[in-house]
């Protein structure tokens, strides 16, 4: 019986602190295996040395460009004294737990909302920095910290959603026109190539024709090329040419004769004189006399 209460067996994962007396002796920390105590003189307290994962509850709170958030996070850490962790802290699992969501809300504070949307890397970092530095007194050690989950207001994310759709539509917008601004150019340069060649506006017109008789169309409409308007204007003779009025004031002709005036003056005819004719002004017709009827008596 007394071996049986003196006998003790530590797991492969666990390390033993052995309290004599109520003391803790330097070097007693017990390895895996059996191990033997002194009967009604040490006390032996299990501590776990695997990684231990603690979810962070969600966290309200308010971004530095005011946009409230519901933020949640997870903790890995482990135990790398278990004498301190056996001596210093009562419950080392509740202690991580409150001052992981403390410093949760502060990273939230400080931070943008872009950067718990996309920069979550620097911000998994320092919530990292925050926790270890108070934890290493406690004997216990921060392997990672993520943010799992960003829940935001349905009001912020319609105003998102309406302003990645605006901006998707002014890089469309860009996107075309560049490419109007492309095929200007290219046409510009191909202008320029076919005014230096006329043969290869020809040509082109017979390429056009071609496509669209091999659509089986019953109706072809065929353009009249510009050049050749200009070059028949080129080669026309200029003795066939009607003469403007300007070439017969030039040649010493006499000009047109002037239209008389509509109101009845007098108009210069080519020779000088002056014609006195006026328009015949036909009589005004004369009102007729009404008759003035006496007015009617009023009776009393």
């Amino acid at each position: 019986m007394l071996v049986g209460t003196s006998m003790r067996i530590v797991r492969q994962y666990e390390r033993g602190v052995v309290f004599r007396f109520g003391r803790v002796e330097p070097g007693t920390t017990r390895a895996p295996g059996i191990v033997l105590l002194w009967p009604f003189a040490d006390r032996m307290t299990k501590v776990n040395m695997q990684i231990v994962t603690l979810p962070v509850p969600a966290q309200d709170g308010i971004t530095r460009d005011n946009v409230t958030v519901r933020v949640d996070a997870v903790i890995y850490f482990r135990v790398v004294d278990p004498v301190r962790v056996a001596v210093d802290v009562q419950d080392y699992m509740s202690a991580v737990g409150q001052l992981a969501q403390t410093s949760l809300r502060s990273i939230i504070g400080k931070s943008d909302l872009d950067d718990l949307l996309s920069n979550r890397e620097k911000l998994n970092q320092g919530l990292e920095l925050m926790i270890d530095t108070p934890v290493m007194d406690w004997g216990l050690h921060i392997d990672r910290v993520e943010i799992k989950d960003v829940s935001l207001p349905e009001s912020m994310k319609r105003s998102m959603s309406r302003q990645a759709e605006a901006e998707r539509e002014r890089r469309a917008r860009v996107i075309t026109a560049d490419g109007e601004r492309q095929a200007a150019a290219t046409l510009s340069e191909a202008a320029e190539t076919m005014s230096d060649h006329p043969a290869s506006l020809q040509l082109r017109l017979l390429e056009t024709v071609v496509e669209v008789a091999a659509e089986k169309n019953s109706t072809l409409v065929l353009p009249f090329p510009v050049e050749l308007l200009r070059f028949l204007e080129r080669v026309t003779p200029e003795e066939n040419q009607a003469p403007t009025a300007r070439d017969r004031t030039a040649a010493g002709a006499a000009p047109p004769l002037p239209l008389r005036d509509l109101t009845g003056s007098t108009a210069r005819t080519r020779s000088g004189l002056r014609s006195t004719t006026r328009l015949p002004v036909r009589p005004r017709p004369r009102p007729r006399s009404r008759r003035k009827t006496p007015a009617r008596a009023t009776r009393r």
